[in-house]
C-alpha cells in the first residue's frame, strides 16, 4: 500500500534542510521534502503530523503544534545508539472527518505490518478513537493507555472529539478493544458515573496522586499497552503553560518524560499519539520543549528494548506457581532473566486462543507476586479473568 498519497511535507522542514548540528536528530531523521516521500526500507521509527481537530468546526490552534514539537525536536542530540528515523510529513484535514481518519488509519496500520512504530504529533485528541481504528483494521484485539486528568467519556449522543472519543471506542461494533487504562485522572474533574463505568468495564484508572507517589506503578500498565495516547494538559501549567486546557495541577515534567521512557521500552506498544499542545498559548516554548523531550525518552526506551516476551521464549524465564486457598488453580507468575520485569499468566477458555493469545499473559509487577504470596488476588489478575471469561 502506498501510504505517500497521504502526505505533505512539513510546512516549516520540508522545503528546505535547516542546518542542524551534527549528531543532532535533524541532522539523521530522513525527511518528507519537496523532492519526495522518505524511503521506509530499514525504519524503525516514523514521525508524522496530523493537523486536524475533530469534533471543533473551527480547528483550534493545537493543529500547529506539529512543527513547533518538531523546531525543538530536532535540535535534540540523539539518544545512544542506532536508530533509522523517517519523518514522514502532514496529513492535513480531508473533505470530511472520515476521509482524516481513513488517511490516518491506514498509515498506522500500514507501518504496524512493517514493524515501524510510529509517533503522531497532533491535532486534537479525538483522534485517540482513530489510533484505534488502525487496530480495527489489523483485526487485532488492542489495548490503550491513555495519559489524561479526564475520561473522556463525553455526554451520551456526543459527536467524536476530545472530550467524548473513548464512548466512540467502546461503543463501536465490532470492538477490538480489550482494555482501557488511564494513567493521571484527576477526581475533581471526572464524575462519579464514569468511575463506576471504568469498574464496570473491568478497566483500569490510576488516580494522579497514587502515581505520583510511586510512578513506577505505570510501567506494567505501559508494559500492557498497544497505542499510548497523551493529552498534554495532564501537566500542570507551571511545566507545560501552552495546551488547549490549562490547569493547576497534573504530573510534573519529569514524571510524564518517565511514563515516556516506560511507554519506549514496552515491546507491544506500536504507536504513541501527543494531541492538545496549543503554541499559540505557549510560553517560550517551554510546552513544545517538553513534548520534544517527551518524544527523546520514548525513543530512548525504545532503543532500549530487549524483545522480552514471555509468549516468544519462555526459557529466558523463571516461572513461580503461588497456591491461593479457595481457588481451583494456582496463580502462574513469569520473572524474566533479562530485564527482572514480571508477568501473570491468566487462564481463559481454550476456543478464545486466537482472540486472547496476546492479552492472557499479563504484565505486573513483584508487588503483585508479594500480594499473591500472601493469598490475595492481585487486582490486576482479577479485571483480566473477568475480560477472558
Amino acid at each position: 500500500m502506498d501510504i505517500s498519497i497521504y502526505f505533505q511535507p512539513s510546512q516549516r522542514f520540508g522545503q528546505s534542510r535547516p542546518e542542524w548540528l551534527p549528531h543532532t536528530m535533524g541532522d539523521h531523521v530522513r525527511f518528507h521534502t519537496k523532492n519526495g516521500f522518505p524511503d521506509l526500507e530499514g525504519a524503525q521509527v516514523a514521525i508524522l503530523g496530523v493537523l486536524d481537530d475533530p469534533g471543533h468546526a473551527r480547528a483550534r490552534s493545537c493543529v500547529k503544534a506539529p512543527d513547533a514539537v518538531r523546531e525543538q525536536l530536532y535540535q535534540l542530540y540523539l539518544p545512544a545508539g542506532n536508530l533509522q528515523i523517517v519523518d514522514l510529513g502532514d496529513i492535513h484535514p480531508g473533505a470530511s472527518a472520515q476521509d482524516t481518519q481513513h488517511a490516518v488509519a491506514d498509515t498506522l496500520a500500514e507501518l504496524i505490518r512493517k514493524n515501524i512504530v510510529t509517533i503522531i504529533l497532533g491535532g486534537g485528541q479525538g483522534h485517540t478513537y482513530t489510533q484505534y481504528l488502525a487496530y480495527e483494521k489489523l483485526e487485532r484485539t488492542a489495548n490503550i493507555v491513555c495519559i489524561d486528568g479526564r475520561l473522556d467519556l463525553g455526554e451520551p449522543g456526543q459527536a467524536l472529539a476530545d472530550t467524548s472519543y473513548l464512548s466512540h471506542i467502546v461503543l463501536r461494533q465490532p470492538n477490538y478493544l480489550f482494555n482501557y487504562s488511564n494513567l493521571g485522572f484527576q477526581t475533581y474533574l471526572v464524575d462519579q458515573p464514569g468511575i463506576e463505568l471504568m469498574d464496570k468495564l473491568f478497566f483500569d484508572a490510576h488516580r494522579l496522586g497514587e502515581l505520583r507517589a510511586s510512578i513506577s506503578d505505570a510501567e506494567p500498565v505501559m508494559r500492557n499497552g498497544d497505542t499510548v495516547s497523551v493529552d498534554m494538559t495532564s501537566v500542570r501549567y507551571s511545566d507545560a503553560p501552552g495546551t488547549t486546557r490549562p490547569g493547576p495541577n497534573g504530573f510534573h515534567g519529569e514524571e510524564i518524560c518517565q511514563l515516556m521512557r516506560y511507554a519506549g521500552i514496552s515491546e507491544k506498544i506500536t504507536s504513541l499519539g501527543l494531541y492538545e499542545l496549543d503554541p499559540e498559548r505557549d510560553v517560550n516554548g517551554v510546552t513544545a520543549q517538553l513534548a520534544a523531550q517527551m518524544v527523546w525518552c520514548f525513543l530512548d526506551g525504545y532503543r532500549s528494548r530487549t524483545n522480552d516476551l514471555p509468549w516468544l521464549d519462555r526459557k529466558r524465564f523463571t516461572r513461580f506457581r503461588v497456591p491461593i486457598r479457595g481457588h481451583d488453580q494456582d496463580l502462574v507468575f513469569y520473572k524474566s532473566s533479562v530485564s527482572d520485569r514480571w508477568w501473570m499468566d491468566v487462564p481463559y477458555r481454550a476456543e478464545q486462543e486466537a482472540r486472547f493469545e496476546r492479552h492472557h499473559l499479563v504484565p505486573c509487577s513483584f508487588g503483585d507476586y508479594q500480594l499473591a504470596c500472601r493469598e490475595e488476588v492481585p487486582d490486576r489478575w482479577w479485571r483480566t479473568f473477568q475480560k477472558l471469561s
